[in-house]
């Protein structure tokens, strides 16, 4: 599996990038046929109605491709690595969703 790791207004640093590589590695195991991810770790400074007063202005994007689908999800959270963690676990829960789809058909 190839990942892509980008940053916007947020300078990626090692320890972040392995902890995305860690966590997302782990998704494989649900489903082998993963041909690329990219994910998008970004920083939000402006106040909106879903981050009042900055909190949870850390977000978490990623887009999967496998065969017959692309998965995206998208988490926020008040700290980059929670935010990781709650995108890793969408994309699980996608994962098995769609691979339970495909035994089903």
């Amino acid at each position: 599996m190839h990942i892509t790791i980008t940053g916007h207004h947020i300078n990626l640093t090692p320890a972040l990038e392995a902890n995305v590589h860690e966590r997302l590695s782990r998704v494989e195991k649900h489903f082998e046929n993963i041909n690329s991810m990219h994910v998008v770790l970004s920083l939000d400074n402006h106040h909106t109605d879903c981050s009042h007063k900055g909190q949870k202005n850390h977000k978490a994007e990623a887009t999967l491709r496998v065969p017959g689908a692309e998965l995206f999800a998208h988490a926020a959270a008040d700290d980059m690595y929670a935010s990781i963690a709650l995108l890793t676990e969408k994309l699980d829960r996608q994962l098995k969703r769609h691979k339970e789809r495909r035994l089903n058909h």
